[in-house]
């Protein structure tokens, strides 16, 4: 099985995916966990260069497709041979988030995305979505606590209030797929709704 955890900033996918990783590998679950940007050697790189400030000046453009570049060596790399072998991923983002950030946020069409997605996905796609839904000033009050914010975590809030409907017009799209819990409640509040969310997909894989 593969789950994807998707969310504006500051609403706590870090922090639900060690639960829900606790939880999965608790019940035997031969779990591969991994993010994005990121995952790989090159998908790293990638992410160091996609996230630095000093590259304010980056296009729309080459955003998403070093965003595509990541997420294809992922698949390959990583998430394809994972499920190959039996194993469940558990994956920080995954394509919807090109979707609500390079698509909503940047306002790169749709089509190109979709066309994106077919090429470095290779046809593969979560089996489960989980969406950490957060009103945007809330999750940049929780992010602002974190550091220094990185060249994504800069923009305005229209930007982030614009991946945010993204997001939550995929959920409504794609219902079979989606599950959106409420990011304001506790980890502990959002950790039981994820579990109750993932609960369906382990009585298939037995």
């Amino acid at each position: 099985m593969f789950i994807s955890l998707e969310g504006g900033e500051g609403a706590g996918k870090s922090t639900l995916l060690a639960g829900l990783r606790d939880h999965l590998v608790g019940r035997g679950i031969d779990l591969v966990q991994t993010r994005e940007p990121g995952g790989t050697p090159l998908g790293e790189a990638l992410r160091a260069i996609l996230l630095d400030p000093a590259m304010r000046g980056m296009s729309a453009e080459s955003e998403l497709l070093m965003m595509f570049a990541s997420r294809a060596q992922l698949v390959r790399e990583c998430i394809a041979p994972a499920l190959v072998a039996g194993r469940w991923v558990l994956c920080d983002r995954f394509a919807d988030a090109s979707y609500a950030y390079q698509g909503g946020g940047r306002g790169q069409p749709v089509e190109r995305i979709a066309g994106l997605e077919a090429w470095a996905c290779a046809g593969i796609a979560p089996d489960l979505t989980l969406l950490l839904d957060l009103p945007v000033a809330d999750g940049r009050a929780r992010a602002a606590g974190r550091g220094e914010a990185d060249r994504i975590e800069s923009e305005a809030d229209a930007f982030f209030e614009r991946v945010r409907a993204t997001y939550r017009a995929r959920a409504v799209a794609e219902p079979n797929r989606f599950r959106v819990l409420d990011a304001s409640g506790t980890p502990e509040q959002v950790l039981a709704a994820a579990i109750a969310a993932v609960t369906p997909l382990l009585e298939r894989d037995r």
